[in-house]
């Protein structure tokens, strides 16, 4: 385990931070965790609403097994510890967009108790900056309504849509101490869920948002008070959450103050947190069994089914990419730590291997700085996502292929990507019509170097005279007069014998 070295310094000295984090992630499912009702982003106003999630009288909750497998895949991800019996409560409190009264959780007995995630600190090595950090538990539970303020001058709207939406609450124990290790925990997870299938991490829409638990303390100290700053929607917001509120606090306590236990909201605008409610005024939950539920009662088959389903998770591909692709750690811990963008490579990886009749691993190098220099660079430049791309895998196996067995030289390669680009046509329809193949035709290359050497008189001397830096200046010259469909090996061959006399 790596120890942090973050710290904030004070006026008194160091300071060291606190944090745990509790993610709210929407389960990837067609149905609400109680009802029928569908869960579609984006939908109309109270147009995914049941009659369980408006709460009319005598209607009963059935729990959706989807929703509860998806949860216990979560958990085994993480190498949780799986409760087989647990129970849902009630946690009664009053507001607009809570129909019921309560929300249905699970406070006492959750699903899913203690496991882990590792986190990475260095990118260009990741096993060399490793730490564990504790998940204390993962409950489900449902989410309330939405108000809307932005709809009336004088009066507040409610959206139920998504009011019983099956909500996991993934909670960490409180190991994390700088706002790194607090956004590359966020990160590592939002990958997991993506990866298992179980969230799709889209924290701009909302299914996947943190609360941020902060305290400080003098190293080594008890821990301090801590406050709550809820729904953070990004990694980097709960990164500037965990800064700019352990800043506060240490003014407070080095100014004689003291922390108050509070739920606070950050305010991305001006770059601060606020206070919404003191958690020491918080009325009683008055937590119960919620009488119209049954215990959850899991048995071994559906277990051992659910595991069954895991895919290859991030770590284990990371590994695998480098020991047996021969990927640099650095290329496989991009590749692998977003679920998207690994099945694109995999993709990409098994059509180049299939259309140059070649393994895998002799392919993988070319495919993964291909789609993490070339692709990358033109997506961002086109302000494009990744799933958006002009340019297929099958598409961007061809063009390997044709680079590979030296139909097109590197720049050409270049040349007909930006063509692929623009149009959307495969590489090998562009190379015949455009008429962009390279050349290895020793005699048209010969004859170009005759002509090169005989309009460079002065170059010719210099390099005859010992000035060899002048080769690159031939060379370029030669594939300019080709319009760089020369080959550029037989290009350095014929070009030294040439220069040689």
């Amino acid at each position: 385990m790596t120890d942090s070295t973050y710290r904030i310094q004070g006026e008194t000295g160091e300071w060291e931070v606190v944090i745990g984090l509790e993610v709210h992630a929407q389960v990837t499912s067609n149905a609400k965790l109680f009802s029928g009702a569908a869960t579609t982003f984006g939908a109309e106003p109270n147009s995914q609403v049941s009659l369980i999630d408006a709460a009319m009288p005598g209607m009963l909750p059935t729990p959706n097994k989807e929703c509860i497998r998806q949860a216990v895949r979560t958990g085994m991800a993480i190498g949780a510890v799986i409760n087989k019996w647990s129970r849902f409560d009630r946690k009664n409190y009053f507001y607009a967009d809570l129909p019921q009264g309560y929300q249905i959780s699970q406070l006492f007995h959750p699903l899913v108790g203690e496991g882990q995630i590792e986190i990475s600190l260095d990118d260009k090595d990741p096993e060399a900056a490793v730490k564990t950090i504790g998940i204390e538990r993962i409950h489900v539970e449902q989410d309330a309504g939405k108000l809307m303020h932005d709809q009336h001058p004088s009066r507040s709207y409610v959206d139920l849509n998504r009011a019983g939406v099956a909500l996991m609450e993934i909670v960490s124990k409180p190991d994390m101490r700088s706002p790194q290790e607090a956004g590359a925990y966020l990160s590592k997870l939002r990958a997991i869920l993506r990866y298992v299938g179980s969230c799709d991490g889209n924290m701009d829409q909302g299914s996947m948002r943190a609360d941020v638990n902060v305290s400080v303390r003098k190293p080594g100290a008890e821990f301090g008070t801590r406050t709550e700053t809820k729904n953070v929607n990004s990694v980097r917001f709960v990164m500037q959450t965990v800064e700019v509120e352990a800043r506060r606090q240490v003014e407070v306590l080095e100014s004689g103050g003291r922390i108050v236990q509070e739920t606070r909201l950050f305010d991305p605008d001006r770059g601060e947190t606020r206070s919404m409610r003191s958690k020491e005024d918080a009325h009683d939950y008055r937590y119960f069994p919620d009488p119209d539920l049954l215990p959850l009662e899991l048995d071994d088959a559906f277990l051992a089914e659910c595991r069954a389903s895991l895919p290859e998770l991030p770590d284990a591909k990371r590994r695998r990419y480098e020991q047996a692709l021969g990927l640099s750690a650095y290329n496989a811990a991009t590749l692998t730590a977003d679920a998207d963008t690994a099945r694109w490579f995999e993709a990409l990886l098994a059509e180049s291997a299939r259309v140059q009749k070649k393994g895998e691993n002799e392919v993988a190098r070319a495919a993964a700085n291909w789609l993490l220099s070339d692709l990358y660079g033109a997506l961002n430049r086109l302000g494009k996502d990744l799933d958006a791309s002009p340019v297929s895998p099958e598409q961007g196996a061809e063009l390997l292929a044709l680079a590979a067995d030296g139909t097109l030289s590197g720049p050409l390669a270049k040349q007909v990507f930006e063509i692929m680009l623009e149009t959307g046509e495969p590489a090998g329809r562009i190379v015949e019509e455009r008429g962009l193949k390279q050349t290895s035709d020793t005699g048209a290359i010969e004859a170009v170097i005759a002509e090169v050497l005989a309009k460079n008189p002065g170059q010719l001397e210099q390099y005859r005279g010992g000035k060899e830096a002048l080769f690159g200046f031939f060379v370029g010259q030669t594939m300019k007069a080709m319009g760089g469909k020369a080959n550029p090996a037989v290009v350095n061959e014929l070009l030294k014998k040439a220069l040689a006399g």
